[in-house]
């Protein structure tokens, strides 16, 4: 696509999106012209997420001006969204499994009679057409617990292209995909180009960029760096414009005092989620796992500690086998986990902070509580508040707490600081290090590449389900994880 288009789908003029105590989006300007994919890249808290939640509805206190088709639109809601033809494709898809895939394509628009019954006739002969527009042959009547997750991915779509958008977002529209079902969701995407729709596009891997997008955006700290013709950028080019900084200037470095191997995993496999994976991890060593969404560094975390099940291999910590699938046991010898999702799987947020910190200990000691208040500066007007009425920053800082007071052996971190302010990002790190300062083993699963470049002392990547390589302390950068995470070359080690 040739950037002299004579009318863009879209245009973002100035647009600003202040919380408190930041600016997330800082006076930017983005277009997409009418059969364009456009990608939008940047590193997690870039802005991009909210910049495309100000043009699908979901923040109505921006500034600045939005076009569609050349027309002024002020976007105040969801549904203002969609009546403008916006139609967004969410990474966490939004079907409900139970129900049928008819009903979840039109949800909020069923064909009714006369007496408000549905018409069955026509919600089948709709839910079919919309189908058709991603190339799925399956019977609207299933539910969607019963289809493959590719297949929920493109009735996912099909949802949203039902609504007839001409400007369709998707968001990391591929992270539970295989290949060949990437393959095919590129042959739709180039078919609802070549129809006219204007498509922002939303992903981490760099391939896929340079394989579908006409053109490319990159924000970094809530700011626009640059617009390009793809064929104007390389790999290396993007990953310099979104990384942009030093890791020097937010981490302060640590002399790691590395001991004995701890924890010994080998050939670890659990199908369909990762292959053959083996490592090291030693007594006061931080050790980083990178690789893009849909890697399986979670899976991985999680079949380790016991949580889910093993098909092959094994793990052993201080010599001694873990228990396949046993969380409590293996949590009892010393190795722990802390969730991604402190509101599902790590708090009881109708419990008090106090129940919180001790719910993990055997023996409550009277003066844990007290400790990790003030080493964590937990900021809760009593120990006996709820822990769900805090913060999202004190809600992860009462869930490490919860992990530190049993002293683990092993600590498994899984986005330890999603979410949560700089602030308290400082607190967790300044905890890890001295967790780790003390002989503790401690595994880092980050998103953020700056987190896992300052805090690790080596990293090890994961890609497609499997280990590729290594990378010691002295080669760590952002820009080096990034390339490795997708495939480029560079100073990472190859897995013998």
């Amino acid at each position: 696509m040739s950037a002299a288009f004579t009318q863009p789908a879209l245009a973002m003029e100035g647009v600003s999106k202040r919380f408190p105590g930041m600016l997330a989006v800082d006076h930017v300007d983005f277009e997409v012209a009418p059969a364009e994919v456009h990608a939008l890249m940047g590193e997690n808290g870039a802005g991009k997420s909210t910049l495309m939640k100000i043009l699908t509805g979901s923040f109505d206190d921006y500034t600045g001006v939005i076009r569609i088709g050349g027309q002024e639109a002020r976007i105040h809601s969801p549904a203002a969204a969609k009546e403008q033809g916006i139609g967004m494709v969410y990474q966490e898809l939004s079907l409900a499994r139970p129900i049928s895939i008819a009903e979840n394509l039109l949800v909020g628009r069923l064909p009714v009679r006369r007496g408000g019954f549905i018409d069955r006739e026509r919600l089948l002969r709709e839910a079919r057409g919309c189908l058709e527009l991603v190339g799925l042959d399956l019977d609207p009547l299933k539910t969607v617990g019963e289809i493959s997750p590719h297949e929920a991915q493109l009735v996912e779509i099909a949802k949203v292209l039902g609504n007839h958008p001409c400007i369709l977002v998707l968001d990391e529209p591929t992270s539970s995909l295989s290949r060949d079902e990437v393959k095919r969701l590129f042959r739709i995407i180039r078919d609802l180009r070549n129809r006219g729709l204007a498509i922002v596009y939303i992903s981490h891997h760099l391939p896929e960029i340079f394989e579908i997008a006409d053109r490319v955006t990159v924000m970094r700290d809530g700011r626009k760096i640059a617009t390009s013709e793809i064929h104007e950028v390389t790999p290396q080019s993007l990953v310099r414009m979104m990384v942009g900084r030093s890791i020097d200037e937010f981490y302060q470095r640590r002399e790691a005092k590395i001991g004995a191997t701890v924890l010994r995993v080998e050939h670890l496999t659990r199908l369909g989620f990762f292959h053959d994976v083996s490592f090291t991890l030693n007594a006061g060593e931080i050790l980083g796992i990178a690789g893009l969404s849909g890697a399986g560094r979670t899976e991985l975390a999680r079949s380790l500690c016991g949580l889910d099940p093993v098909h092959h291999g094994r793990a052993f910590l201080r010599d001694e086998a873990l228990t396949p699938n046993d969380y409590p046991r293996n949590a009892a010898r010393g190795l722990v986990y802390l969730s991604e999702d402190r509101k599902e799987d790590g708090l009881f947020l109708r419990l008090s902070v106090t129940l919180n910190l001790l719910a993990a200990l055997r023996r409550p000691g009277g003066g844990v509580v007290r400790r990790y208040l003030e080493e964590l500066g937990i900021a809760a007007a009593s120990p006996a508040v709820d822990v769900g009425t805090l913060s999202g920053g004190n809600q992860q800082k009462v869930l490490l707490g919860k992990w530190l007071a049993t002293e683990p052996r092993v600590l498994i971190l899984d986005e330890p600081t999603r979410g949560v302010d700089v602030g308290a990002k400082r607190k967790i790190h300044e905890a890890v290090m001295a967790l780790a300062d003390r002989g503790a083993a401690v595994l880092l699963i980050s998103s953020d590449l700056p987190e896992l470049v300052g805090l690790s002392d080596r990293a090890v990547i994961m890609r497609n389900g499997r280990l590729i390589g290594e990378m010691p302390k002295q080669a760590l950068s952002e820009e080096a994880l990034l390339l490795a995470a997708n495939g480029q070359p560079g100073e990472c080690h190859a897995q013998a």
